[in-house]
Order: structure tokens, then C-alpha cells, then sequence
């Protein structure tokens, strides 16, 4: 059997789709909420969901909190955002996990913007390990991008869908997400520094390698905004950081210990 393991914070508009795409292969679903002020937890417990309460700790030590609210061996862990297709259903079913040999399965990811699928920018096919066995890995317990750390994992021949964002504009700015600052804080906190230049040679690295390398230019309109956010983003990253060393104002009014 399998356990459904979701992260939230705020996510009453997508947690009920997300529940359910997950309960068509699993025999529970834990929910670890970071203290949501809308109706996030009321509606995963209507939905049977174990619900966990944790202020937040970071992308991979919070998506680790729920293995210990299960007797199941393997997890499927899922965003709010994301859902699994017919094809990643029918797979995972058919799936011996009691003798597989692998310690966990990736899936392609069909990240969005709106309904609109894109598939350049590195994108697509975007593998990430989504389900595992957690006696023999788990999320690495860092507090950014973190990923599953298997040692044999197979690739499925399905996608999960990612809607990752309601509209263009949340490229830029996604409501309840600071991603510069939190990158900013946890580079500073790591001993990393910036000069007057990383601003820009990052930026302008990010925007080359989406736009070009990637094939944004391949994505129309959508894949010049990725590729503009991706440089947007990169830019803020580094000036936030030069911010830190050369500003003691700012630094002593932020709050390290919070990196959302």
C-alpha cells in the first residue's frame, strides 16, 4: 500500500483535486500543513486526510514530517498543485513494489501556465522522484529544491501534471512566495557572496540558457516570460544577497530564521 504525503500552506483552492487525484492509488493521505489561515486543513479532513500542523522548516525537511504518520513502506509525495493523469495511475497500479528491486519511481512533469502546457525552457519532460520507499530514501532535508535521494530509481513512461501557475503574472510574483529572497537568505546563511557584477552575470546566464539553450524561443510569448522571469529571478537572487553585505540596516531587520 501507499501513503499520499502533501505539503501546504494556504492551498484551499487546489488541496480537494489534489486529495483525490492521490486517493485513486493510495490507502491514506497525510496532510503537513505550515499553520494555513484559510480552509486548507477543515477540507483535507472532510476528505479523510491526517492532518499534521508544522510551522515551516524548508522545502525537504517539511516534506520528511509526514513519513512518521504512516505504517505504509512507500510514499507518494505530491504539491497541491499537482495531479496525477490516468496514465500515472494505470502504472503506479500495476506496480510489484512488494519485489521491486528499485527504491523509488520518477515521473515526467507537465508543468503549466493557466491550461496552457509548456513544454520548452527545460520544462519538459522535467523527471522528479515522486514515489519511494522510505526505508531506503527520502527527501534530502535541505531547505531548498530538494529531492528525493534514491540510489536505483526508474523512470515511468507517465506524467504528473504541475499546474505551477495561474497566469503570466505570477512568473514574477506568486502570490505568498518570495523565491529571490528565500534563495537570497539561504545562500547568506551558507557563507556565499556576491559582487557588484553576479547581479547581472547571473540574470543574464539564466535568461541565455532558458531562451536559448532551452529553446524558449521555441515557446512563443510563453517562453520569452519564463525565460525573462528566470533572469528577473536570478538578478533579484544576487542583489538581495549583495544587499546583505552592504546594507547593515537591512540585514538586521531580516528574519533568517524564517526562509518563507
Amino acid at each position: 500500500m501507499i501513503t499520499g504525503v502533501v505539503i501546504t500552506l494556504n492551498e484551499e483552492k487546489n488541496i480537494k483535486a489534489c486529495i483525490e487525484s492521490l486517493q485513486q492509488v493510495c490507502s491514506d493521505i497525510v496532510v503537513v500543513d505550515s499553520q494555513s489561515s484559510d480552509r486548507t486543513t477543515a477540507i483535507a479532513e472532510q476528505l479523510d486526510a491526517t492532518v499534521i500542523t508544522q510551522p515551516y522548516l524548508g522545502d525537504g525537511l517539511q516534506k520528511n514530517v509526514g513519513l512518521a504518520h504512516t505504517d505504509n513502506q512507500w510514499i507518494l509525495s505530491i504539491d497541491a498543485d499537482e495531479r496525477l493523469t490516468e496514465e500515472a495511475v494505470e502504472q503506479i497500479q500495476a506496480l510489484d513494489l512488494a519485489n521491486t528491486e528499485h527504491d523509488a519511481f520518477a515521473f515526467r512533469r507537465r508543468n503549466h501556465i493557466g491550461s496552457r502546457w509548456v513544454k520548452q525552457c527545460g520544462w519538459y519532460p522535467d523527471y522528479c522522484i515522486r514515489l519511494y520507499n522510505k526505508s531506503k530514501t527520502r527527501f534530502a532535508e535541505v531547505k531548498q529544491h530538494a529531492a528525493v535521494q534514491a540510489t536505483n530509481p526508474k523512470q515511468l513512461d507517465c506524467d504528473l501534471i504541475h499546474y505551477s501557475f495561474e497566469n503570466i503574472g505570477q512568473l514574477f510574483a506568486k502570490p505568498g512566495r518570495n523565491f529571490s529572497g528565500r534563495a537570497a537568505k539561504i545562500m547568506y546563511q551558507k557563507g556565499k557572496r556576491a559582487n557588484a557584477f553576479s547581479p547581472f552575470i547571473h540574470g543574464l546566464n539564466a535568461f541565455i540558457r532558458k531562451y536559448l539553450f532551452q529553446r524558449g524561443f521555441l515557446g512563443g510569448v510563453d517562453g520569452m516570460t519564463v525565460a525573462l522571469s528566470s533572469a528577473v529571478n536570478s538578478y533579484l537572487k544576487y542583489a538581495k544577497l549583495l544587499e546583505f553585505q552592504r546594507d547593515p540596516t537591512v540585514l538586521e531587520n531580516e528574519d533568517f530564521n524564517k526562509v518563507w
